[in-house]
């Protein structure tokens, strides 16, 4: 990867794609192997919103390479309350860390930041714009499970709005993927996004009904209504709980389906599919560690 900064799944080609998910794999392997390679390293963690995996995973990563982590903590207890501005911020952290981790409600935040600092910039979610270094652990969890040539891939929920779906939809584009998109009427896909999803060459099938396509899926990508996202509570409550996976519903899908999820879940998917075989989404977030870890190595 020739990259100073990951901001946006664009920024990757198959090969930056594969080389990652080969260092996940010989990571997963043997972690043991990598345990000291960043000793004395410091990741700093810049977590405008709130986070449970992405954060957790990267400091774990860090960690299991030798590393060490500082922690902005939240807004309110930063000098963010007091007015500093965001390049102030990331400006001032660069003379800590060896890397920056940063996560920001602004679409685009990440990519301004990454202007100000010469350490390596990590865009761990800006807003309803991109996630990239969750679309590698998403990549690696359909690698594991389906492959990641030849396939058909349905994603579904809010695609809108959801980072996850922009960067995965995009890097999917660099492989011999079929993508369906699943959502209500007014939560597809941004005009953008479809602009630049067609001028990669992928062709944007787009559906108001699961049941459509789910047969041919080999690959279900279920996203939770972000309620956080929309600018009046009743345009959320108009569309909440619009599509929900249960055993019955997944009665009509090849027996080999892999269901997954970035997390949290409301309501999207019923407890009872967490025991079959389909249901990987905690392989996926615990897929963070090993892909994160792999990341760092290269960024560092």
């Amino acid at each position: 990867m020739q990259q100073d900064h990951l901001i946006s799944a664009t920024q990757l080609s198959r090969s930056d794609i594969e080389a990652v998910l080969d260092r996940a794999a010989a990571v997963d392997a043997d972690p043991e192997a990598y345990s000291d390679r960043y000793d004395g390293s410091v990741l700093a963690l810049c977590f405008f919103e709130p986070s449970t995996r992405t954060k957790l995973s990267f400091e774990t990563a860090a960690q299991r390479l030798g590393g060490d982590t500082i922690d902005m903590g939240s807004v309110e207890s930063s000098s963010v309350k007091k007015g500093e501005s965001l390049a102030d911020t990331v400006r001032v952290v660069e003379g800590y860390a060896d890397a920056i981790v940063l996560r920001h409600p602004s679409e685009g935040s990440a990519k301004m930041a990454s202007e100000f600092v010469d350490v390596p910039l990590v865009n761990a979610g800006d807003g309803a714009g991109q996630h990239p270094s969750q679309t590698l652990l998403d990549l690696y969890t359909i690698r594991e499970n389906a492959g990641l040539d030849d396939i058909t891939v349905g994603i579904m929920g809010d695609l809108k709005y959801g980072r996850t779906v922009h960067s995965l939809a995009h890097a999917l584009t660099n492989f011999d993927v079929r993508q369906q998109f699943i959502s209500p009427e007014s939560l597809r896909l941004p005009r953008k996004v479809r602009y630049d999803l067609h001028e990669a060459g992928a062709q944007v099938r787009e559906h108001t009904d699961l049941h459509e396509v789910l047969p041919e899926l080999d690959v279900l990508y279920v996203t939770r209504i972000q309620r956080e996202r929309f600018p009046e509570e009743r345009e959320y409550r108009a569309v909440a709980g619009e599509y929900q996976i249960d055993n019955e519903v997944l009665a009509e899908a090849k027996s080999d389906l892999t269901v997954m999820h970035p997390l949290p879940r409301v309501d999207e998917i019923a407890p009872e599919v967490d025991d079959t075989a389909r249901a990987k989404y905690f392989e996926q977030a615990h897929n963070g560690v090993p892909v994160r870890m792999a990341l760092l190595d290269y960024l560092l």
